[in-house]
């Protein structure tokens, strides 16, 4: 663990794997040592020297910059991603002991505290929160028989009424119970490999009905992130009715104090800092890609945890863990490995309950995308982000949800695709996903084409928030009466307009606490399933799915279930020319209620793949019904050959070129086919 802290460094860097050199080490004062912030650090066209934040609990911590560090630690041939990284080095944070600096009484009378809070304190606040509980879920459990009552619904997953109500009432007493089962009931919304459709459709539903804390803790919060400077010091403006108010935490809209409001892009984009012949490239890529014109904002997104959040949801999971044991113990649901399934939730909760994570998260995201146009990440301003509060840049867009249930117009197609080229390339080149794609966490916001910009001499060009007019606010006040009025003619009218001078439009992807990683060995599991599939060897890929889940054992009729993935790839096979009739979200619908049912335990990350894979396909086929998948992922699988597919070649792997090449003819083939069919007539040529 004193490995990792003395990770404790953070500087600009030109790319994720980019070394820090001359970094001033953080140090390990306790909480109260670190002065008040007098002089707010001041950009002045250059990074601010970091400042040294401190977790609540009262140890020394780290800033958001060093998880940052800790996150981009190169991760091939190991079995730790950088999210466990992090999560383990926030976690020894917050563990209570005794200081080794501590001698004499003052070092026992720590010791008899610290033994009266683990062993006294904690387990009677913990078994007066299992009464609580209990209150809440017993009314469930004792109507469980009603899922055994009324007719079975067809459009329903066939379900008896009865089910669909006990769902619903689960549903409502989770709502109840609190953050950790609000989480639970999300969380299990995406686990349709384990729990029925109908169940995770019901679950998705779920929603939290926590109250806002109050404006005081906040200010109290906000102020430490910010080394004890007053808070009206700190912004220009703050919107003290949350933006919304969830299970963990809720956020707000603010303005920063010019002195401590960012640069745009400060982080990724550096001219000066980059070589003539590399800026002669990007101003090349720039006219040919359109690239968008980055318009600073000028207000924050202030994100707060709930007070007291950590101690009850570590409360929360400690009883899930113990009922976990009990019910495993039953024969017949011993498959669903309890235990663990609580274990991967529980890391999933201590994720989102560091704020540090989520900034890391977004600097990779943005350093991934840095040279990308279709999707962007707000910046997080990582030197006041601690584990409690996450300031970064507003969003300012269009939320895609409107796009879903208005149309798309012009731009639905590009809408569509980006979103599917965006989330490909997160998994086949950066094996670095963003593990909660649903509409909510996606937004349009609207741009024009950058000029080209090539300086012979070192300028600083840096342009400050607020600047300039944000074109998304403005393209927004143009739908939005269209919005209200439910006009969705008038809608893709405006949208045509904003088309016709030259608008463009951009993903912004928020929320990003939790992301995907394959390890070393679920990376290698992945590649190999990918290969059999490559080569439409549908019994190998179903026999690899069960020798190397979590319980090969456990397993139901393996030989049967290899067979029916068979018949699935070849269905795939026999459809694969047919343009966009190949519906992967349906597929892999299949695979899930094969994998429930034959009782293979697939690895968390794989099934977060899936349903990201679902989530936005479901999304882009609401915009372009005609979206393929498989067509889309081609230009990626061309740079993924390039990068890996010769190496892989080396070693007899010719998988990569397998796929490569079969895209190919099918994109050869398709074209084809649409020439056969729209014959070009002599009129036409004329015309």
């Amino acid at each position: 663990m004193r490995t990792w802290l003395s990770l404790g460094r953070s500087c600009a860097r030109s790319g994720p794997r980019a070394q820090c050199h001359n970094a001033p080490a953080f140090s390990r004062r306790r909480l109260g040592t670190l002065p008040p912030l007098r002089k707010p650090p001041a950009w002045n066209g250059q990074r601010p020297r970091r400042i040294l934040l401190r977790a609540s609990g009262g140890a020394a911590a780290l800033g958001a910059g060093a998880f940052f560090e800790l996150s981009q630690t190169d991760n091939i041939g190991s079995e730790v991603t950088g999210e466990q990284r992090m999560l383990e080095v926030s976690r020894d944070e917050i563990r209570k002991r005794v200081s080794d600096d501590e001698q004499g009484f003052a070092r026992l009378k720590h010791k008899v505290i610290l033994f009266l809070d683990l062993y006294l304190w904690e387990p009677i606040c913990t078994g007066l929160r299992f009464l609580e509980l209990v209150v809440i879920f017993v009314p469930v459990i004792v109507a469980v028989p009603a899922i055994w009552v009324g007719k079975r619904q067809p459009d329903r997953d066939n379900e008896r009424t009865g089910t669909l109500w006990w769902y619903g009432f689960l549903v409502d007493a989770m709502e109840l119970a609190g953050p950790t089962f609000i989480k639970l009931g999300q969380w299990a919304a995406s686990r349709s490999d384990v729990f029925p459709d109908e169940m995770c459709d019901i679950m998705s539903k779920l929603h939290s009905n926590s109250h806002a804390h109050s404006m005081h803790a906040t200010r109290k919060t906000v102020e430490a992130a910010f080394g004890g400077r007053a808070f009206d010091d700190i912004f220009d403006e703050f919107n003290e009715t949350p933006l919304g108010v969830g299970a963990i935490a809720q956020v707000y809209k603010a303005k920063l104090k010019p002195d401590l409001a960012a640069p745009a892009d400060v982080d990724i984009n550096n001219p000066d800092a980059r070589p003539l012949k590399e800026n002669v490239r990007r101003n090349f890529e720039t006219v040919l890609k359109s690239s968008p014109k980055r318009v600073p904002s000028s207000y924050v997104a202030v994100k707060v945890l709930h007070p007291n959040v950590e101690r009850t949801v570590r409360r929360d999971l400690r009883i899930m863990g113990f009922f976990a044991s009990v019910l495993n113990a039953i024969p017949t649901i011993e498959w669903l490995s309890l235990p663990d399934e609580v274990a991967q939730f529980g890391e999933m909760m201590k994720l989102q309950l560091d704020l540090r994570i989520e900034a890391a998260n977004l600097t990779t995201f943005r350093q991934n995308f840095k040279d990308r146009s279709t999707a962007w990440f707000p910046y997080p301003y990582t030197d006041f982000t601690t584990r409690n509060v996450l300031i970064e840049e507003y969003a300012q867009g269009i939320p895609i949800s409107d796009f879903m249930e208005f149309g798309g117009g012009v731009f639905q197609h590009d809408i569509a695709n980006e979103g599917l080229d965006a989330f490909l390339r997160m998994l086949l080149l950066d094996n670095f996903v963003h593990a909660d794609l649903h509409p909510g966490n996606i937004m349009v916001r609207f741009y024009q084409a950058a000029q080209p910009n090539i300086p012979l001499r070192h300028a600083l060009q840096s342009s400050q928030p607020g600047s300039s007019a944000d074109i998304t606010e403005q393209v927004l006040e143009r739908l939005r009466p269209f919005k209200h009025r439910k006009d969705k003619a008038g809608w893709e009218a405006e949208l045509a307009k904003i088309d016709s001078e030259g608008y463009r439009p951009q993903l912004i992807f928020i929320d990003t606490g939790l992301v995907t990683e394959l390890n070393a060995t679920n990376r290698t599991n992945f590649l190999d399933l990918f290969r059999a599939v490559a080569e439409f060897d549908g019994y190998k890929a179903g026999h690899l799915m069960c020798e190397r889940c979590r319980q090969p054992d456990a397993v139901l009729d393996k030989e049967v279930f290899a067979l029916k993935m068979q018949h699935l790839v070849l269905n795939v096979k026999s459809h694969t020319l047919a343009l966009g009739n190949v519906r992967i979200g349906d597929i892999l619908q299949r695979v899930l209620g094969m994998v429930r049912s034959h009782h293979v335990r697939l690895e968390g990350d794989f099934v977060n793949v899936v349903i990201s894979i679902l989530l936005l396909e479901g999304i882009g086929r609401s915009l372009n019904p005609d979206l393929d998948l498989l067509s889309s992922s081609l230009p990626i699988l061309r740079q993924l050959g390039a990068q890996s597919g010769a190496e892989m070649a080396k070693h007899g792997d010719f998988s990569m070129v397998i796929v490569w090449m079969g895209l190919e003819a099918r994109r050869f083939m398709q074209a084809s086919i649409e020439d056969v069919r729209h014959p070009l007539h002599c009129t036409d040529i004329w015309v």
